[in-house]
C-alpha cells in the first residue's frame, strides 16, 4: 500500500515468516533498548513514521514510542492491558507524536473483504495454525499465550 520499508518486530519465525510473505522488508528480533536501537539503525536514526502496537502490554507500548520518529504516529491495535501509560513530554508530547487506536472497525471493511476472500485474493485462514474443539477453547488460548500457536480456530 505504498510503504517503502516495513519493519516487523518479532521473535517467532511462524509469525515473522508470514509477515515477510505479507510485505515486511526487515525483521527485528531484539526487544527493549536493543530492539529500539536496531530499528533506529535501520532508519538512519530517525525512527518509523508509523508504528502499529499490536500486543497491548506496557513493554510493547514503551518500545513503540522508542522507535517512532518525531512527528510520527503510534496506533494501538493491541487492546491495552494497562490503565496508565507515559504520554508526557519525555515520551509523546515533547516529540509531537500522535497516539491513536481503538477497536477495529470491522464493518467498514467487511463488504469489500468478503468478495476478496471468495475470489481467493485474501486468505485469512493462513494465520490459523491450531484447531481445537469448543470444549478445548482454554487450551487454544493457552497455546497462543505460550507462542506455540499463531492463532487458534475453534471447530464446531
Amino acid at each position: 500500500m505504498g510503504a517503502e520499508r516495513i519493519i516487523l518486530m518479532g521473535r517467532h519465525t511462524s509469525r515473522t515468516d508470514l509477515g515477510r510473505e505479507w510485505g515486511a522488508t526487515d525483521v527485528v528480533a531484539e526487544r527493549g533498548a536493543e530492539g529500539i536501537q536496531r530499528v533506529l539503525d535501520l532508519t538512519d536514526g530517525l525512527g518509523s513514521h508509523v508504528v502499529l502496537e499490536a500486543v497491548g502490554h506496557m513493554p510493547a507500548y514503551e518500545q513503540s514510542y522508542g522507535v517512532v520518529r518525531a512527528g510520527g504516529v503510534i496506533s494501538r491495535v493491541g487492546v491495552p492491558q494497562y490503565e496508565d501509560a507515559p504520554v508526557g513530554f519525555g515520551s509523546l508530547f515533547g516529540r509531537n507524536i500522535t497516539l491513536t487506536g481503538g477497536p477495529a472497525p470491522v464493518r467498514a471493511y467487511l463488504e469489500d473483504a468478503i468478495p476478496q476472500v471468495l475470489r481467493g485474493e485474501i486468505d485469512p485462514g493462513r494465520v490459523f495454525d491450531k484447531t481445537v474443539a469448543i470444549d478445548d477453547i482454554a487450551e487454544g488460548y493457552a497455546a497462543m499465550d505460550r507462542r506455540e500457536s499463531l492463532k487458534t480456530i475453534v471447530a464446531f
